[in-house]
C-alpha cells in the first residue's frame, strides 16, 4: 500500500487532469453510474468543529475511496489549520487497501474548488467587472484561484468577519497581481460583483436577495451539512437556474434545502450540474438571468482527484 504524505499529493496534483476527472464523474453521478453509500456527518458544537465521512465507486472502475474531512473553524485562533483529513483507496477488485492520501484536507479543499471552477465556466456572466468571494479561509482561496481559468478578471470584493483575516487574504493576493477590495460589509460585496462565490460554514444566510443584480451567478460550496445556510431562501427562490450537485444532497441539506422546506422551490426547478456538463439540460440562456450552483460535495469528487494523484507516477 502506498503512504502518501500532504507535500507528494500537492507535488503530483495535476489541476487539469483532476477537473477532467471530476468533470467525467459529475457526468457518471447524474447517469446513475456512481454508488454513493449515505454521508456520515459528526457535529462538535462546543469546539465549533465538524466532521464528514463520504465513500464513492465509480462502476467499472479499478478503485473506490473513503474519505474523512474535518472542520474545526477555531483551530487558526491555535495556530492549526481548520481543515484535517485523508483519503483511503481500495481496489474494487480485491478489496485490498492501494493507498493512503494523508492530504490534511487538501484534497477535499481543491475538488470543491475545482467544481466551482467547472459551475462558473457554464453559469457565469461573459461580463465579469468584479468577482465576490464570502470568506477568508483556505477554500476561499483556492476557489479565486480555480476562477483564474474561468475568466481574466482580477478584481475581487472580499468579505469576512475580522479585519485581520481580510488583510491576510489582501496580502496575498495583491502580488498576484489582483486588486483587492476588502470588506466587512457583505452587501457592498455583492452589489458589486457579477460572479461570487461563497465558502463559509455559516448557519445564517449572508447574501440577501435584494443585493443581488441581474445577470449574477453565485456558487454556494459551505452549505455541506444540516444547519448550515449562506443565502437567504428568497434569493435562491429568485434565481433564474439553480443547479445542483445532487438532487437528493441539496434537498437534504444543501443549500436549497431551506428553500425547498419554506414551499419556494419546488424539486422540478433543481438540474443537476452533471446533466449541465453532459449537455443534456440547458445552462445560462442569458447575461440577465441570475443563477445558482448549490455544492454539497460528492463522494465522487474525493475519489476522481484522489485517482488523478495516484495516476501522476
Amino acid at each position: 500500500m502506498k503512504l502518501l504524505d500532504k507535500s507528494q499529493i500537492l507535488a503530483r496534483l495535476d489541476l487539469e487532469c483532476a477537473a477532467a476527472l471530476i468533470r467525467q464523474g459529475f457526468i457518471a453521478y447524474s447517469k446513475g453510474q456512481v454508488q454513493l453509500p449515505p454521508v456520515q456527518h459528526f457535529a462538535f458544537g462546543a469546539v465549533n468543529g465538524d466532521c464528514c465521512v463520504k465513500s464513492g465507486y465509480l462502476d467499472g472502475d479499478e478503485l473506490f475511496a473513503v474519505k474523512v474531512s474535518s472542520g474545526f473553524y477555531d483551530n487558526p485562533k491555535r495556530g492549526l489549520a481548520s481543515n484535517q483529513g485523508l483519503v483511503m483507496v481500495f481496489s474494487a477488485r480485491t478489496g485490498e487497501p492501494v493507498a493512503l492520501l494523508q492530504d490534511e484536507g487538501w484534497l477535499t479543499a481543491w475538488r470543491t474548488a475545482l467544481a466551482g471552477r467547472l459551475a462558473a465556466e457554464l453559469l457565469a456572466p461573459q461580463r465579469i467587472d468584479a468577482i465576490g468571494i464570502v470568506g477568508t479561509g483556505l477554500q476561499a482561496r483556492l476557489q479565486l484561484t480555480a476562477l483564474q481559468a474561468v475568466t481574466p478578471c482580477r478584481t475581487v470584493h472580499v468579505w469576512g468577519r475580522s479585519a485581520k483575516e481580510l488583510d491576510a487574504f489582501t496580502a496575498e493576493f495583491e502580488p498576484r497581481g489582483y486588486r483587492v477590495h476588502a470588506t466587512l460589509n457583505a452587501e457592498q460585496l455583492a452589489r458589486a460583483s457579477q460572479l461570487i462565490v461563497t465558502c463559509t460554514p455559516s448557519t445564517r444566510p449572508i447574501l440577501q436577495a435584494g443585493w443581488i443584480q441581474p445577470g449574477t451567478h453565485i456558487t454556494a460550496v459551505g452549505a455541506d451539512a444540516e444547519g448550515k445556510q449562506e443565502l437567504a431562501t428568497d434569493l435562491v427562490a429568485r434565481a433564474d437556474l439553480i443547479a445542483v450537485d445532487s438532487l437528493a444532497q441539496c434537498s437534504a441539506y444543501g443549500e436549497v434545502s431551506h428553500a425547498m422546506k419554506a414551499g419556494l422551490v419546488p424539486v422540478a426547478r433543481l438540474v443537476e450540474l452533471g446533466r449541465l456538463l453532459a449537455g443534456e439540460a440547458p445552462a445560462r440562456q442569458s447575461d440577465k438571468q441570475i443563477t445558482v450552483a448549490d455544492l454539497t460535495g460528492l463522494a465522487i469528487q474525493d475519489v476522481q482527484i484522489a485517482k488523478s494523484v495516484l495516476l501522476a507516477e
